[in-house]
């Protein structure tokens, strides 16, 4: 039986085990929160409309009980303080890795198989905290950024040319965040270069609202988002789960790869039932490599901060 776990019962998660159950790619699916009754509540609700959406998947909800989880093929990770307006991704670093750590202990007592999906903010630091914590192979502690990234893009790309974002496909690497990388030299309509579709000021109008996609959302609603993120968190789990072999922009930590070591950043992988089944290195031009150095720094900065305050 597939079993996934969702730590988090919050928009995000709750958001992740509704299109888990919905697309029935899991049997079932464990939602847990620290907050009394919030799990069981959302689960039962998801369960509730089974009948009327005709799926199988069954939701089950737990308040702060990780034996529930246990044999779970993969876990998802959203647990965490929110952003608030006017905060930045690294202000949460003290508390969110605290809560990290904890939850990937519990996590990794019941389900010591299991691969993690940390969707956590901010999102880079926050898997080097799973990976440290967890000790397993860095295969199995991947960090959710690049798909709710390249999705941003792609959906802003579709808005300005007037064409279904199905046809667009897309590739950002980099840290979750401001200095992200969008490649527009990886990006095509259906196969043809973006490039050929659309002028340079609207393409890079298109990169920095990508860039600011969620401060953008922060602002307008005065938390983080939780439609996009959750369900780029779910597709993460249905190439897992269903072993897709899925190319796809996440997390994970450079091992020499694009002359980066020791870094925990974007870059584009094949997902499958063993997590990462390889890091794709793509060839990188001179200012593109900038701007990725320009995003590992930043990330290690931050990275660095978690060192000082010792959470590991």
């Amino acid at each position: 039986m597939t079993k996934v776990t969702v730590v988090g019962a919050g928009n995000v998660g709750a958001t992740c085990a509704d299109v888990l159950a919905y697309r029935e790619i899991a049997e079932e699916i464990v939602l847990v929160d620290i907050k009394e009754g919030v799990a069981e509540g959302k689960a039962l609700d998801i369960w509730q409309k089974a009948p009327i959406n005709a799926y199988d998947s069954r939701t089950v909800g737990s308040t702060n009980d990780y034996s529930k989880t246990a044999g779970s093929d993969v876990v998802v990770i959203t647990s965490g303080l929110p952003r608030k307006p006017g905060m930045t991704r690294d202000d949460l670093i003290e508390t969110n890795a605290g809560i990290v750590k904890m939850v990937t202990e519990n996590v990794i007592k019941h389900s010591p198989d299991a691969i993690i999906i940390i969707v956590s903010n901010p999102l880079d630091v926050m898997t080097y905290q799973a990976h440290i914590v967890s000790k397993l192979p860095r295969t199995r502690v991947i960090g959710m950024a690049g798909i709710l990234d390249t999705a941003r893009y792609r959906a802003f790309l579709a808005e300005a040319l007037n064409i279904s974002p199905k046809e667009i496909q897309a590739i950002l690497m980099g840290g979750h965040g401001d200095t992200m990388v969008p490649l527009p030299r990886y990006t095509t309509v259906a196969g043809i270069p973006v490039t050929e579709l659309i002028d340079k000021d609207t393409l890079d109008a298109i990169i920095a609202r990508t860039k600011s996609g969620g401060g953008e959302l922060v602002k307008l609603m005065g938390t983080s988002a939780w439609y996009a993120p959750g369900s780029a968190a779910a597709q993460m789990v249905e190439a897992i789960v269903k072993n897709q072999k899925r190319v796809f922009p996440v997390c994970v930590k450079l091992e020499g790869e694009y002359g980066i070591d020791d870094c925990y950043l974007g870059v584009p992988v094949i997902l499958g039932k063993n997590g990462i089944e390889k890091v794709i290195e793509l060839d990188l031009n001179d200012d593109e490599k900038a701007l990725l150095e320009v995003s590992r720094n930043h990330v290690k900065e931050v990275m660095s901060v978690l060192d000082k305050i010792g959470n590991k």
